[in-house]
C-alpha cells in the first residue's frame, strides 16, 4: 500500500508542479486567454500555492522531517480542487471539472492513508530504532 500511495503522491506533485509552473510563466499564446479568466495577481496566487503543494505532497515524506506536511498538502490540494471543479461547472466544462474531481480523489485517498493508515514516521522515530528507507512507512 505504500508504494501506491508514493506513486498517487508523485502523480499529484507532478500534475500541480506543471499545472502552477504554467500559472507562474503561461505561454504568450495563453496569456490573454488566461487573464480573461482570472485575475494576475490570482493566477500568480494559485500558481505559488500549487507549486508548494507539490513539494509538501512529496518533499516531507521523503527527508522525513515534518512528515505530517504531506497530510497538510493533500489536504490543501482537496481544497484547490473543490474550488476548481466549481469554477469549471460553473463555465461548463464538463472535462476539466472531471478532471478536477480525479484529482480530488486522489488527494483524498493521500491525506487520509497517510493520517490514518500508512502514516509517515519523522527522522527521530525511524533513527530510533525503525525503518531507514524513507519510501517505508
Amino acid at each position: 500500500m505504500n508504494i501506491v500511495l508514493w506513486v498517487v503522491q508523485v502523480l499529484l506533485a507532478i500534475a500541480f508542479l506543471a499545472h502552477g509552473w504554467l500559472f507562474l510563466t503561461p505561454p504568450a499564446a495563453l496569456v490573454e486567454q488566461m487573464n480573461a479568466s482570472l485575475p494576475r495577481w490570482f493566477q500568480l496566487f494559485l500558481g505559488v500555492a500549487e507549486v508548494l503543494a507539490a513539494v509538501g505532497i512529496t518533499l516531507p515524506g521523503l527527508t522525513r522531517i515534518l512528515p505530517w506536511l504531506v497530510t497538510w498538502a493533500a489536504a490543501g490540494i482537496m481544497i484547490v480542487t473543490v474550488s476548481a471543479t466549481v469554477f469549471h461547472l460553473v463555465r461548463g466544462e464538463m472535462s476539466s471539472a472531471a478532471i478536477t474531481l480525479v484529482l480530488f480523489a486522489m488527494a483524498t485517498f493521500v491525506a487520509y492513508m497517510r493520517y490514518r493508515v500508512v502514516p509517515i514516521h519523522s527522522r527521530r522515530r525511524v533513527e530510533a530504532g525503525g525503518n531507514r528507507d524513507p519510501l517505508q512507512a
